[in-house]
């Protein structure tokens, strides 16, 4: 069964991508300036192994939208930013397109 095309599944969302990507977008013009790659393979590099680090925190509902950002206040915005900084460490010492 094809469940793309059965479903509309646009709607299922994984909070914890649209927080690695924000702070990895807050980050990322300091971390070049000290150094860090900024092609396409280092920053994807960087956020793959932040979102691996991570517990996803998947919704489909505008209720579960709210539950995400509670989260976000509980702590796991220090869980996203501790993942990002480690992500960043590994790829500024191992970058991909070496």
């Amino acid at each position: 069964m094809e469940l793309e095309k059965l479903y509309d599944l646009s709607v299922l969302v994984n909070d914890s991508e649209r927080l690695v990507l924000e702070e990895l977008g807050k980050r990322l013009d300091s971390e070049v300036a000290d150094g860090l790659c900024d092609c396409q393979d280092c920053v994807l590099d960087i956020a793959t192994l932040a979102l691996n680090a991570l517990k996803p925190h998947y919704h489909a509902s505008l209720l579960g939208t709210f539950y995400a950002h509670a989260a976000e206040a509980d702590g796991y915005a220090d869980e996203v930013k501790a993942a990002v900084d480690a992500a960043i460490r590994k790829v500024r010492k191992n970058p991909s397109h070496v």
